[in-house]
C-alpha cells in the first residue's frame, strides 16, 4: 500500500476537500467502496452545514469527514485504519514519480528510476552471490553464506516478477494492468 492513501495531503483527503469545497459528494465516491456510499453521502450532509457555522467549526467537521473517507477506503483494501497522518511525509521517490506519469501522460522517468534500481539490485546481489562462491570450498559456513545468497537472489528474482505482474490498487487478484 503507498504510504500516502491516509495522508491529509494523500490522494483520499484532496478529493474529500475539494468534494466539500464544490458540495459535490460525487467528487470523493470514487475513493471508497459502493457499499460506502451511504456512510460517505450521510457524513457529507452532516458536514457541508457545520462548515458554515465558523472556521474552527468547518475545521472539525472536514476532519471528520476525512476521517470518515479515509478509513472506508482503508476499509476498502481489507487494510486497518489508524487514523489520519499529517501532510508532507516522504513517501519515497516512486509516488511522485508515478503521479507525475499520470500527470503528463508518459511514463520515461518513472521507467528510468526503477530500470536503474532494478539493475543495481540483480547487480549487487549477483556480485555477493559471486563473492562468497569463491570461497564456499573452505568450511561448510562459507558454503552456507553462498547457498543463502544464492537462493536469496533466486527469490528475490521471482518476487520481482510476482510484483511486476500483481493486480494494481483496488483491482481483484489476476487483474494486472493487460
Amino acid at each position: 500500500m503507498p504510504p500516502h492513501c491516509d495522508a491529509l495531503d494523500g490522494p483520499v483527503v484532496r478529493a474529500a476537500r475539494r468534494a466539500l469545497d464544490a458540495g459535490l459528494v460525487d467528487l470523493v465516491l470514487p475513493y471508497v467502496p459502493e457499499a460506502a456510499e451511504e456512510e460517505v453521502r450521510a457524513a457529507f450532509a452532516l458536514a457541508l452545514p457545520v462548515r458554515e457555522l465558523s472556521d474552527q467549526a468547518g475545521e472539525v467537521a472536514d476532519r471528520l469527514f476525512f476521517e470518515t473517507v479515509v478509513r472506508l477506503h482503508r476499509a476498502g483494501e481489507g487494510a486497518p485504519y489508524a487514523g489520519l497522518r499529517p501532510a508532507g511525509l516522504d513517501v519515497g521517490p516512486a509516488i511522485p514519480l508515478a503521479e507525475a506519469a499520470i500527470m503528463t501522460g508518459s511514463a520515461a522517468e518513472v521507467q528510468g528510476f526503477f530500470t536503474g534500481v532494478l539493475e543495481h539490485q540483480l547487480t549487487e546481489r549477483l556480485e555477493e552471490v559471486r563473492r562468497l562462491a569463491a570461497a564456499q570450498d573452505r568450511s561448510v559456513a562459507d558454503a552456507r553464506r553462498h547457498v543463502t545468497a544464492m537462493l536469496g537472489y533466486q527469490v528475490y528474482c521471482h518476487h520481482l516478477l510476482q510484483a511486476m505482474q500483481a493486480s494494481a490498487h483496488g483491482q481483484p487478484a489476476g487483474e494486472g494492468a493487460g
